[in-house]
């Protein structure tokens, strides 16, 4: 429904213009159609309460917050350099940039919705009008011109902040967008780091490779002695050239896994595979720890760019909400529009051919069939889902932390008693070989503790790296550096600005 009146011009009687106010406000009062008994009880979780307890598990060790240049810490210059490249070549990156600036585009359109529009038009007509129409002769049965030139403006002034809403909606999206890009760096920069450990943890099990061959060849030659002086046979030596060909076997697959690895590495930085087989041997340090903030469930939530984003989605659908709510009252608009009309050029710009029209224009939903609150209900169910979405990742970024804590406690329990096993089955493997040498004891005993201790020590350096891969995951957990606080992220209080079932503004509280 839309209802016209002339404007009433600045010099009318203050009567008349509170007259139209009270029309306006009648009009609010008249609808039929609200939204009375919708609404969400959904609320986002607190770390803090005590469905999501953690301080058994995430206990306070007094470290430090990762910070952004956290890959220098392991001592190999080499991967803060991949890192940052990565960063700056990735498309991933680029994609998310890209996001941004759509959701920058929507900013600027929702803002430009709150201000006044001016637009012009100029058309030109060449007509033959009929004689027998509406137009009587000279006119009827001849050909005109007709020029128009008009300006016109119009104002909506939305007294219900529907374009405000939409405006904090795109706001709020765009931060998420910010969000979600720093996640995607966060991600990349560890999953760099994490496949950088993996090569050096294939060229660790590499120098171990290298060391079995050297010892199933000693073995071999102690063998070729032990035929010469007649203690073996040629079962044996051809058991050692066996176990030494078998051992060049695991040494070339190890090679082509190096090689994959570096594939894979190249990727990530955004580049072609020959990029990867350009990275130095990796050097990491082995001896650095990652232990826990104090804090963590309270503080990880400005931490985490994946939290913060979802945060923002909260944010975006509560001000959805309020623009589906404003959409129940009167819509206001002002619109003013002057030029000129005449047919033909002469009379075109004289003072008689002038134009003006103004006036308010008002729509007041009475009678929709459903359709409104229908929307509306479809916004709370979105605000529902971005809160349980927001609540899944708080819930999820906590189990991760645990599980990285958890995962490096048994790492570190596992390499103590490898270790220890690792000591055992190499005094055994010496001992084998000194009794092998002097004829004291058979290959098949010697062969049993060797293969004893290359497992062992495939375990001790398999549990090595994973435990640093643990601590790579840990710095992700923990954000990877990231903190709200430094950027434009951050919430205040981090909580919702106001809550989609709260009333916009006191004439909402009448359509309930």
């Amino acid at each position: 429904m839309k209802l016209f009146y002339s404007s009433a011009p600045a010099s009318a009687p203050v009567a008349v213009r509170g007259a139209l106010a009270a029309a306006v406000a009648a009009f609010a009062l008249a609808g039929c159609a609200n939204y009375a008994g919708i609404k969400s009880d959904k609320q986002i979780a607190q770390p803090q309460s005590d469905a999501l307890q953690a301080a058994q598990s995430l206990p306070s060790q007094g470290g430090q917050w990762p910070s952004l240049d956290w890959a220098k810490q392991f001592g190999d210059p080499q991967l803060p350099q991949l890192i940052d490249e990565a960063l700056a070549g990735n498309p991933t990156i680029a994609q998310a940039q890209a996001r941004i600036a759509k959701a920058s585009s929507y900013i600027e359109s929702s803002r430009s919705s709150l201000y006044p529009k001016v637009n012009g038009s100029y058309s030109w007509s060449r007509e033959l009008y009929s004689g027998n129409a509406l137009y009587p002769p000279p006119y009827g049965g001849s050909w005109y011109s007709e020029n128009n030139a008009l300006v016109s403006a119009s104002w909506d002034l939305d007294l219900w902040g529907k374009n405000r809403a939409r405006l904090d909606q795109a706001v709020s999206q765009e931060k998420a967008a910010e969000a979600d890009m720093q996640q995607a760096r966060v991600t990349l920069a560890a999953s760099v780091a994490q496949t950088y450990n993996q090569l050096a943890l294939l060229y660790a099990l590499r120098e171990v490779a290298q060391r079995e061959i050297a010892n199933r060849s000693d073995i071999g030659r102690i063998t070729n002695g032990r035929v010469l002086a007649g203690l073996d046979t040629n079962v044996e030596s051809r058991t050692a050239e066996g176990n030494i060909a078998t051992s060049q076997t695991n040494l070339s697959e190890l090679d082509g896994q190096i090689t994959t690895t570096r594939f894979q590495l190249g990727a990530l930085l955004g580049q072609g595979p020959d990029r990867g087989l350009k990275i130095a041997t990796p050097v990491l340090n082995t001896k650095i720890e990652v232990t826990l903030p104090d804090n963590v469930p309270a503080d990880l939530i400005s931490r985490r760019p994946d939290i913060v984003a979802a945060r923002w989605q909260v944010e975006a659908a509560t001000s959805n909400v309020k623009e589906a709510k404003a959409e129940f009252f009167p819509d206001i608009n002002l619109s003013a529009a002057a030029g000129f009309d005449a047919f033909g050029w002469s009379r075109f710009l004289n003072f008689g051919s002038r134009q003006f029209n103004a006036g308010p224009a008002i729509h007041l939903p009475i009678f929709d069939a459903g359709e409104l609150r229908s929307q509306l209900k479809g916004r709370y169910a979105d605000f529902d889902l971005d809160v349980a979405n927001y609540n899944q990742t708080l819930i999820n970024a906590l189990n991760d932390v645990a599980t990285q804590i958890a995962s490096i406690r048994s790492v570190d329990q596992q390499t103590n008693d490898a270790a220890r096993a690792l000591d055992a089955s190499t005094h055994a493997y010496q001992l084998a070989v000194i009794r092998y040498k002097a004829g004291l004891s058979q290959q098949l005993q010697v062969l049993t503790a060797d293969q004893n201790r290359l497992a062992n020590e495939q375990t001790v350096t398999n549990l090595r790296m994973k435990r640093r891969d643990l601590q790579l995951g840990l710095i992700k957990a923990l954000g990877g550096g990231f903190d709200a606080a430094d950027t434009n992220l951050a919430i205040d209080g981090q909580t919702s600005k106001i809550a989609p079932s709260q009333t916009a503004s006191t004439a909402s509280k009448t359509a309930n």
